[in-house]
């Protein structure tokens, strides 16, 4: 049986990967006028940004650290000695499913995308990462530490960012505490940011036990509602915020990408 997308593993080839790549799939200007819809009024992208995935042709998620197409080397830099105490070779910072350079307020910015297309792919994130005993090797449990602080200082400083009360945690609700860690950090390096929180809709490939998909766009900012309040209070989602008067603006959006067998072309 051939792949319908042959450059994604079979295991790629449902939910909200394929999504992804088929999103930044196309010409520039296709991929960015998409991209700016996702996101308007608040960001713009051109086809002169870059973006990871690059459809089916650069099939890379991108780590912040290591993404020269989209940040500064001295941001780079400063954002794997802010997340690891130990960097090396096998250590990993978090993954985006989607990231791309654009315009916020007329400031280069980026847009960092976290997707999912059903409900378990959230619920599912709700563990921490919290082992730090032996046998975790010494630079893993000084790692594990320096994330605790990274996400526990980022938490405190959006406290007074906002106004409003957060609890970011490494010891729970992990992965989306550290996708606000991260867009704060950004942001405190004077790189404005949006923030989506991206929900694939009618994704029906998605048969599996437990698998939900989201049948409208209701449904998942009200998933997406519920999962973050241990985090931070709902309004949040949806407005611009400042951190040192750099911009971070958290948003949820749904879209339907239906999937398709012409990206193998």
């Amino acid at each position: 049986m051939s792949l319908a997308y042959p450059k994604l593993k079979r295991n790629q080839q449902r939910g909200s990967k394929p999504r992804c790549h088929l999103l930044t799939h196309g010409t520039p200007e296709i991929v960015a006028t998409r991209l700016t819809d996702l996101v308007a009024p608040f960001a713009s992208i051109a086809p002169i940004d870059h973006w990871m995935p690059q459809g089916f042709d650069q099939t890379d998620e991108a780590t912040l650290p290591e993404a020269a197409r989209l940040l500064p080397e001295e941001v780079r830099i400063e954002l794997k000695r802010w997340w690891l105490a130990v960097a090396s070779s096998t250590t990993r910072t978090p993954n985006w499913d989607m990231a791309s350079t654009c315009t916020i307020e007329g400031q280069p910015g980026i847009l960092l995308i976290e997707a999912k297309a059903h409900a378990q792919e959230l619920i599912k994130e709700e563990t921490g990462r919290k082992n730090i005993q032996p046998p975790v090797s010494g630079s893993a449990r000084r790692n594990l530490l320096r994330i605790d602080w990274a996400i526990r200082d980022a938490s405190i400083a959006l406290s007074e960012d906002t106004g409003l009360p957060w609890a970011l945690s490494r010891d729970w609700d992990y992965q989306m505490s550290n996708r606000f860690a991260w867009s704060w950090k950004l942001a405190e390096l004077g790189i404005p940011v949006v923030l989506v929180y991206l929900g694939f809709l009618k994704a029906n490939d998605m048969s599996k036990p437990g698998e939900v998909p989201f049948a409208h766009a209701d449904a998942w900012s009200t998933l997406v509602s519920s999962h973050s309040a241990s985090l931070f209070p709902s309004e949040v989602w949806g407005r611009r915020w400042s951190v040192n008067g750099v911009p971070f603006i958290p948003l949820v959006r749904s879209l339907e990408v239906p999937l398709k067998q012409e990206a193998q072309s």
